[in-house]
Formats: C-alpha cells, sequence, structure tokens
C-alpha cells in the first residue's frame, strides 16, 4: 500500500511546480524598463527634428534665391562634404515666412508644398522635420492630433541664404473617411508650424477640415527639402 506524501514532499511538489513561473517572472521583468525606455524614445520624436548630423558626415545642400523662379524659388547646390552648414545657426521661425505652393490629391490625400523662405539678412540651417498642427488662430490652441513624419524624401542639412525658398510636403487625410463619431470632424483655418530644431513658430492660412479627436492622425509631413520634390516638382 503506498504511503501518503509527507509535508516535505508536498512542499517540495509545490516547489517544483511553482518554480518555472518564478523562473519565468525573473526573466521577464527586466524588459518592462526596457519597453519604457523605448516608448519614451519614441514619444519624444514623434513629431519636429531628427537628430542633427554630424560635421562632414552628410551632403549640404546650399539654396540661393532665385529671380528665374516665379514663386520666388531657390537654386539649390549640393556639397558631398557636409561642411558648408557648419557653424550656421538653425533657422528660427522669426526668420522665415510661411506660404503654401502647388496642391494635388491622390488616394484620400491633398499634398500641398509648404514654401519656408528665409526673410532676414543672414544665413541660417536646417535639418529634418518640422513640427506642424492645427490651430484655432495664430497662438490659439492645438486642435487635433499633430502632424506624423512621412519618409518619403531623406534629410538634407541645407543652408538657406537670406531671400531664399525650401519647402517640406504636407498631407492631409480627407476626414471623411473616417466615423463622424470618432472624426468629430471640424473646420480650422490655420497652420502652426516649428521649424526643425527651433523653439518658436510661424503661422500659415489654411482652410481646411480635421479631426478635432486626438486619437487620429490626418496630417503627414516630409523633412525640408531644397527645391521642389513633392507636388510641384
Amino acid at each position: 500500500m503506498a504511503l501518503p506524501p509527507t509535508p516535505a514532499t508536498r512542499s517540495g511538489a509545490r516547489r517544483s511546480a511553482a518554480s518555472p513561473r518564478r523562473a519565468a517572472a525573473r526573466l521577464s521583468s527586466p524588459t518592462w524598463p526596457a519597453a519604457i525606455a523605448v516608448l519614451a524614445c519614441c514619444g519624444l520624436t514623434a513629431c519636429g527634428t531628427v537628430a542633427a548630423p554630424g560635421a562632414g558626415t552628410t551632403d549640404t545642400v546650399t539654396v540661393q534665391p532665385s529671380s528665374a523662379s516665379p514663386s520666388g524659388g531657390a537654386t539649390p547646390t549640393t556639397s558631398s562634404t557636409g561642411q558648408a552648414a557648419s557653424g550656421l545657426h538653425t533657422c528660427s521661425a522669426s526668420a522665415l515666412k510661411g506660404s503654401l505652393g502647388t496642391s494635388q490629391g491622390a488616394a484620400g490625400t491633398l499634398y500641398t508644398d509648404v514654401m519656408l523662405t528665409n526673410t532676414s539678412s543672414s544665413p541660417c540651417s536646417l535639418y529634418g522635420y518640422p513640427g506642424v498642427s492645427f490651430v484655432a488662430a495664430p497662438g490659439g490652441s492645438e486642435i487635433g492630433a499633430a502632424a506624423n513624419r512621412n519618409p518619403v524624401s531623406p534629410a538634407q542639412l541645407i543652408k538657406v541664404a537670406p531671400g531664399a525658398q525650401v519647402n517640406f510636403l504636407m498631407g492631409l487625410t480627407d476626414v471623411g473617411v473616417y466615423p463622424v463619431s470618432q472624426c468629430h470632424p471640424t473646420s480650422v483655418s490655420w497652420l502652426r508650424i516649428y521649424p526643425p530644431g527651433a523653439y518658436d513658430s510661424l503661422y500659415v492660412q489654411y482652410a481646411a477640415q480635421t479631426c478635432a479627436a486626438t486619437s487620429l492622425v490626418v496630417l503627414r509631413v516630409s523633412t525640408v527639402r531644397a527645391g521642389l520634390t513633392g507636388v510641384g516638382a
């Protein structure tokens, strides 16, 4: 006849059964700080600039004003050394004037070239993505979600001469594709634009429909570019 298990045997069985759970917990718990760190980094880089390149590590595009361009555009020249814009300060919003270029609709999205002109008396540099959102009015509150990034063009370090013009491509999704109860469509009239690396903003009039719900992103923007490489190319 089999003897009943002793207390020591029962506790040993419990320890054996529980060990894999505790081991799994010990193995998985350190991954949480790493996951949180990744999410934090993603949140910090969701809009605005990408990391500035080191000297000599990227192509530099120098943009000069061009009287031949009907829009007051620019003639870009490229240097492979990455040194031409070294030492230049980042273009502030107060040194730039924003305006709208060519627009074109495609697959439920309206694409527009947004132009930035250096109105100051000295050259400055731009690199990366602008921060863009709809606002109620200049200086007013933000409406809906800020723009996401569209990697349609690579980031370039751009030296913007006085009077020269650069652009970025902005895409606005037709809000009619979303349920009204989720989107909460609303009319807007202004864009707020933070130039890459800048802490001040400029405003451009732009009448459109957007989603007031911040859970839906309807705006997407490219990096700042020399010349027209998007809608108006």
